[in-house]
């Protein structure tokens, strides 16, 4: 694990760039680029790490910030991730961890879009190296236990499969039964993700797994599954749907309707991006030739059916796949800062041109430090 960069050109860029938004441990050799997410368990920020030889890319959680109420289960979250990153951080398929503290961990960037954006259809090598990559995390005797979300799933430009996010994470000194049968479960819900990208290359051994659940799953669903979700989204007004929060399962859809009926929308969509102030705001997209403050002014004479969208750009063309279906992953990513993993996205001169020109008007240039 690497130690605390030191000498004067550190120090002396620190100090110029303004970084005291940082916990202290860190201030020296973390800066910051963009906020990833923001929950009322940690804040997770993209950046570079300084290290004796040079910046690299890295991604920071900090507890520092999480509420005191919540506190000891970040603490808990943030502890777990740290011992199993030390772990699955030397395989090769989850992110290095580069530094340890008491309320920060910084750990490598791995250059990857999550499954649900990068959408591996019919990409059986994807799963094949998915495959490899979860046994190695077994035998190294690690279980992830969060691998229902597609968020946790990486697949890097060359194809391969990678795991992220370890707060859930538990290591085993041996590989007993309560270990087979959280392994049986990380591959179940990978199975489960085949299942919904490339259902024609499942074996006839996946389809097996995939149809039992363990004791513990069907245990899990009918009982703690529904306290999880009385505390999530009834007392902590929390959701986790690809990152997207509450907002983004019950207003979302409201509001896309109603953006759609205005005479002079053509159409729209709205993401998630992380907000400083409600953890998870919303983006709305509009595809209209009506100015922004035309059609702000017009939207409110009529009935809001839920809170507006932090975040409102309207643009003349929203892009588009080849069935003319919305590219929700390339306004994702718009709206979260995450420029610079479009391209590889783009298929055509056309789509980067659309693509171009929603980036340069983009909204949510916000201040990152603000916390």
């Amino acid at each position: 694990m690497m130690q605390f960069p030191s000498g004067e050109a550190v120090l002396y860029r620190a100090a110029m760039t303004g970084e005291s938004h940082l916990p202290e441990e860190v201030a020296r050799c973390f800066r910051s680029d963009v906020v990833l997410k923001r929950d009322v368990f940690s804040t997770i920020e993209r950046g570079h790490f300084v290290t004796e030889s040079g910046e690299v890319p890295a991604v920071l959680r900090r507890i520092d910030v999480a509420p005191w109420w919540s506190f000891p289960l970040a603490h808990h979250l943030f502890r777990r991730e740290k011992r199993a990153l030390a772990i699955a951080g030397r395989l090769g398929i989850a992110p290095p961890l580069l530094f340890a503290g008491r309320r920060s961990l910084v750990r490598g960037w791995i250059d990857g879009l999550p499954v649900h954006i990068a959408k591996p259809v019919a990409d059986l090598a994807y799963f094949r190296s998915a495959k490899r990559a979860l046994r190695a995390v077994h035998r190294a005797g690690l279980t992830h236990n969060d691998l229902a979300k597609e968020q946790n799933w990486l697949r890097t430009p060359d194809g391969r499969a990678a795991l992220t996010d370890f707060q859930l994470a538990s290591v085993f000194r041996g590989r007993g039964y309560l270990f087979r049968l959280m392994a049986y479960e990380d591959l179940r819900h990978l199975l489960k993700h085949k299942r919904r990208y490339a259902p024609e290359d499942l074996t006839a051994g996946e389809k097996r797994v995939l149809a039992r659940k363990s004791w513990l799953t069907r245990i899990w669903m009918a009982t703690g599954k529904r306290v999880y979700y009385w505390i999530t989204r009834g007392v902590l007004n929390f959701a986790d749907r690809e990152g997207g929060g509450l907002r983004l399962v019950d207003d979302a859809p409201a509001l896309t309707a109603w953006l759609k009926r205005h005479p002079a929308v053509r159409d729209a969509a709205i993401v998630a991006f992380p907000d400083r102030r409600s953890g998870a705001g919303l983006y709305a997209f509009v595809e209209s030739d009506t100015p922004d403050a035309t059609l702000l002014r017009d939207l409110a004479t009529t009935a809001v059916p839920a809170p507006m969208p932090e975040r409102l750009q309207v643009v003349q063309q929203l892009p588009r796949d080849g069935r003319g279906a919305l590219r929700t992953d390339i306004l994702q990513l718009i709206a979260m800062n995450q420029i610079d993993l479009i391209d590889p996205l783009l298929a055509s001169e056309a789509e980067k041109d659309v693509v171009a020109r929603i980036v340069a008007d983009r909204r949510n240039l916000r201040d990152r430090y603000a916390l």
